[in-house]
């Protein structure tokens, strides 16, 4: 039992970081713009090129422009809670260190493998699609070679030809980040502001040329119409029918069809979450990374609305094509020759989407390996550039090597369990670390102002386990009106009791949802379950809440996280069976490093080994330079956490 409860303890260990420190191996040279930049290139890539058309016409008609609003708010509940993260912890890692500190080393691995997964998938399948797209400006010469020389025979497995352009482009990518982050940065920098530029063209020539009556649609006559007002659109070209016009006007397929729409949009604000992988090469990061990623999801959010608006009233949502709807859209107004604009928008929005997938890859392998979780070899820290050399090499070569071989259509699913499994991993810390008792030292506090750090001197220290002390029983009383204005023992116990709970039921109303269907005992089973989800989220608003001082916090708590976690788990359990299986063998892969080489090579490992009395007789210890903190003993039995070597971040 002993041994079992040690095993435990090693699961939970948490990661403890002095954010006070100014010290990064990282070269510190980015500001806030780079960051906002980093932002709306990796979120705005090629999607908004093609997404806005093939969701238009087949979900939500001109009320997309309600789909990307519902979507935008979705994505903001995450961005917000990343937001307050980068002002707690402003270090490198992401969601994959903000569990680390807060829920402990497995559920960290976990973050962090599929955090790696999503990114190799992301850089591979857009490195093909640049080179897919820059292939059909040339006339598709590459792909004519490929085919006739280099044919693979392995459907199923494999891609029908290798993509060698695509190799070529990761390459050149790879080169750019390895040479530094500030050439990185200003690449990412034009290009963004070239895309940007091309889709306020086309939003000004939306308004232009558009007309109000693409919004108001009748179908009957539409049906009963020989040809549209262009003479070049021939509708009985096109096969209409009620069900694929709806009931016409501005929501054709009612409100269901804009939550449907809603779903498919908010995978095009994905991407945001590169910024806070850039902790320790940004100036002032409690407030730059904030302040990043806040913008750049509400200057997404503007450039998908207004190029969705544009592209409804320039044409019929019937009539948009679903692969290339602004080049038609352009032709079917008299503009053909916009189509060239449409194609370096395309092509520079590719570029910067493909640089905010590789950039934090190599950045969160770096993190993992310099915690022991990865090979070590893969910290290497370049004395020049002050990059991680290694790390950004081995990232390239998986993402070639992926590219070149697989056609990786039915991987693209996996890059969305990474993503929404960090959303929820992230509001669930949010929520914990916000109703935790302040226990901090001068030498370590998660990143408040210096009259917050000044007053940390004169709180006492003191060990502190999962349970209530004594004289704090659990009652109704104490648990719904708790007396204490400052967060306790008590108020945190609860919130940690709480939150898994809450995790474990949104879960189960998650499933029931998509599988259970319409009858009777699945709709009782999912109000039980919704009552009892807001029964907790009363208890947890009941209790509390931290007063330290950040640069920024999420408002409204609990409900933006619990909402976040909600509708990230909700869209995880949409992804099909297929999509699942293959997520089960890459975590195999994940475990097999994890418990053959991780747990043991772990920076918190080599800390507890060189004390056991401290695990064993649940002391906390402290080393000059690092103190513990009552945020991260709660979740560990017995107020028992691992130390850190001094060098550790």
């Amino acid at each position: 039992m002993e041994k079992l409860l040690g095993f435990g303890k090693q699961l939970l260990r948490v990661k403890v970081v002095n954010c006070s420190s100014e010290d990064s191996r990282l070269s510190r040279c980015l500001n806030t713009f780079d960051l906002v930049a980093l932002g709306v290139g990796s979120t705005l890539g090629a999607g908004v090129y093609v997404l806005a058309g093939a969701v238009a016409r087949e979900n939500s008609g001109p009320a997309i422009v309600l789909s990307f609003l519902i979507a935008a708010l979705a994505s903001v509940l995450a961005g917000l809670c990343y937001a307050e993260f980068g002002a707690r912890v402003p270090k490198t890692g992401s969601a994959y260190l903000y569990s680390y500190v807060t829920v402990g080393e497995l559920w960290a691995f976990i973050t962090g493998w599929n955090l790696i997964l999503s990114y190799i998938i992301g850089t591979s399948s857009v490195a093909r699609a640049w080179s897919a797209t820059f292939d059909e400006l040339i006339g598709k010469h590459i792909e004519s070679f490929c085919r006739e020389y280099m044919s693979m025979n392995a459907p199923g497995v494999l891609a029908e030809y290798p993509d060698i352009f695509a190799v070529f482009v990761i390459v050149i990518l790879t080169g750019l980040l390895a040479f530094g982050v500030k050439e990185s940065a200003m690449v990412n920098k034009i290009f963004t502001c070239i895309n940007v530029l091309v889709l306020l063209f086309m939003m000004v020539s939306g308004l232009v040329k558009g007309t109000l009556k693409n919004w108001q649609l009748d179908p009957e006559e539409i049906l009963n119409a020989n040809h549209s007002s262009n003479s070049s659109y021939n509708l009985t070209d096109i096969f209409l029918t009620k069900e694929s016009l709806g009931v016409g006007g501005f929501m054709p397929f009612g409100f269901t069809g804009v939550l449907s729409g809603a779903a498919t949009c908010f995978y095009a604000f994905v991407g945001f979450d590169c910024i806070a992988t850039t902790g320790e090469e940004v100036k002032n990061p409690q407030r730059a990374i904030p302040v990043g990623i806040v913008s750049s999801l509400l200057i997404c959010f503007v450039a998908y609305f207004g190029v969705s608006a544009a592209l409804t009233l320039m044409m019929p949502y019937y009539l948009l094509d679903s692969n290339s709807p602004l080049p038609v859209a352009f032709s079917y107004v008299g503009w053909g020759g916009a189509k060239y604009a449409v194609a370096v928008g395309s092509l520079c929005a590719l570029s910067t989407s493909l640089l905010g997938a590789m950039f934090p890859m190599p950045r969160v392998i770096w993190a993992m390996a310099d915690d022991g979780l990865l090979f070590k070899f893969m910290a290497e820290i370049s004395p020049r550039t002050k990059t991680p050399l290694i790390a950004t090499f081995t990232s390239g070569i998986g993402a070639a090597i992926m590219a070149f071989l697989f056609d990786l259509k039915d991987l693209v699913d996996l890059m969305s369990i990474g993503t929404l499994l960090a959303y929820t991993l992230v509001a669930a810390c949010v929520l914990v670390l916000r109703y935790q008792p302040e226990q901090l030292s001068v030498d370590y506090h998660m990143a408040n102002t210096q009259e917050e750090a000044e007053a940390s001197d004169r709180i006492s220290s003191h060990s502190v386990g999962i349970l209530p002390d004594v004289d704090q029983r659990i009652t109704f009383k104490t648990v719904m009106f708790p007396d204490n204005i400052e967060p306790s023992q008590m108020s945190g116990f609860t919130v940690n009791v709480c939150v898994p709970v809450m995790g474990i039921l949104i879960l189960a109303f998650s499933i029931l949802a998509v599988q259970g269907g319409i009858a009777l005992w699945n709709i009782i089973a999912l109000s039980a379950i919704f009552m009892v989800c807001l029964l907790l989220t009363f208890v947890i608003w009941r209790q509390p809440e931290s007063k330290t001082k950040l640069s920024f916090k999420v408002p409204l708590l609990p409900f933006i996280p619990v909402i976040s976690m909600f509708v990230n788990v909700y869209l995880m359990m949409q992804l099909d069976r297929g999509t699942w299986v293959r997520f089960s063998i890459w975590m195999a892969i994940g475990f097999v490093i994890y418990f053959f080489y991780g747990i043991h090579h772990s920076a918190e490992a080599a800390s507890s080994n060189s004390s056991p009395d401290t695990e064993m007789n649940g002391i906390v210890r402290e080393h000059k330079s690092v103190a513990t903190t009552q945020e991260k003993e709660a979740f560990l039995d017995d107020g028992i956490v691992g130390e850190e070597d001094e060098g550790d971040l």
